[in-house]
């Protein structure tokens, strides 16, 4: 199998995974309407999309792997930053701090990792 098509596919695959989770909206709620950490977070997880599906695969498949799950990741902790900002949910805001928490720590060793395999 084509590495570069493997990884490609793969990018694909976390971008559509990431993009039904995220952007799961109701129909009856137009985008226009959206309170603010909403707008927030959908124009995240877009910039997001559009940065993984503009990166050119390397060849190497630990270090787009890195690459990818970094900037997944970043937008993670940028999505739960505005659910703790504007969210109303004593639940989900402690699940937000979790994310960032946890999402934080794996972009740091995302980031040894890479530093130390360019």
């Amino acid at each position: 199998m084509n590495c570069r098509l493997s990884v490609k596919s793969s990018v694909f695959a976390v971008v559509f995974l990431f993009f039904g989770v995220a952007s799961a909206q109701p129909a009856s709620a137009p985008m226009s309407g959206m309170q603010h950490g909403s707008s927030q977070m959908h124009g995240s997880m877009m910039s997001g999309m559009q940065k993984m599906q503009g990166m050119q695969p390397s060849g190497d498949t630990d270090k787009d792997f890195a690459t990818m799950m970094r900037m997944h990741h970043q937008n993670g902790v940028e999505m739960a930053k505005a659910e703790v900002q504007h969210g109303k949910s004593a639940e989900m805001k402690a699940m937000a701090k979790k994310i960032i928490d946890a999402q934080q720590r794996e972009i740091a060793q995302f980031d040894k990792w890479l530093a130390s395999h360019k």
